[in-house]
């Protein structure tokens, strides 16, 4: 990699190499430090992820991490939309919308109770947000703010399921949507109390469960 004699960047092919915009730069150093922010978390606990600790883990300097973030509350919010934009159910919302209300429901489900041992990310928001109940919190707010979305998109899917028959119509979309949710959350503290935990025989119980309690019933019966 070197500079021509105008002093543009050139590849070591002789190629100029595209210039990085000061937006590209931000972004990718917001990335970083999220993750570092991630890794810290994860590895160490909520504690050791000072804005010192996630500067120096991700190779910028501490005064970096106040103005990307702001505040501890500026880094859970990154976090949270990290952590939700990287899981696997967010990346299967579109493929979900194109089966019924059920099977749409059920992939969710089951894609995150997979995720759930191995994902990085989700031990981290966990983590957080434990820390956040745990010290009654303002930060809390980030969280709930987080459940509710997560709540309308299940309730959503349930609505779908009542409407094309998939999902039996006395099941209240609400209802369903935070017992769900409430599953999730349940087996994602118990897996931080118990990291050996098996969840495979849980998660296939909770998915038959699931579609056992909310099946219409069958077509011409």
């Amino acid at each position: 990699m070197g500079l021509d004699r105008m002093g543009d960047r050139m590849d070591d092919l002789g190629a100029p190499v595209a210039r990085r915009t000061q937006a590209d730069r931000r972004a990718e150093s917001g990335r970083g430090l999220v993750q570092a922010a991630v890794s810290i978390v994860s590895q160490r606990g909520v504690g050791a992820a000072t804005f010192e600790a996630i500067g120096a883990e991700a190779g910028y300097s501490r005064s970096l991490v106040t103005q990307r973030f702001g505040s501890k509350r500026g880094l859970i919010d990154a976090v949270i939309e990290h952590a939700a934009s990287s899981f696997g159910p967010q990346r299967l919302a579109e493929r979900a919308q194109s089966l019924s209300g059920l099977e749409g429901l059920l992939l969710l489900l089951d894609t995150y109770l997979i995720e759930l041992s191995t994902s990085r990310e989700l031990r981290t928001y966990f983590m957080l947000l434990s820390s956040a109940v745990a010290e009654l919190s303002e930060l809390r707010a980030a969280f709930a703010a987080e459940h509710e979305r997560v709540k309308g998109h299940l309730a959503a899917l349930v609505d779908k399921g009542r409407a094309d028959g998939s999902i039996r119509p006395g099941v209240d979309a609400d209802a369903a949507a935070l017992m769900i949710g409430s599953l999730q959350l349940g087996l994602s503290m118990q897996l931080l109390v118990d990291p050996a935990m098996d969840l495979d025989p849980i998660r296939r119980i909770a998915v038959s469960t699931v579609r056992l309690s909310f099946a219409g019933p069958p077509a011409g019966g």
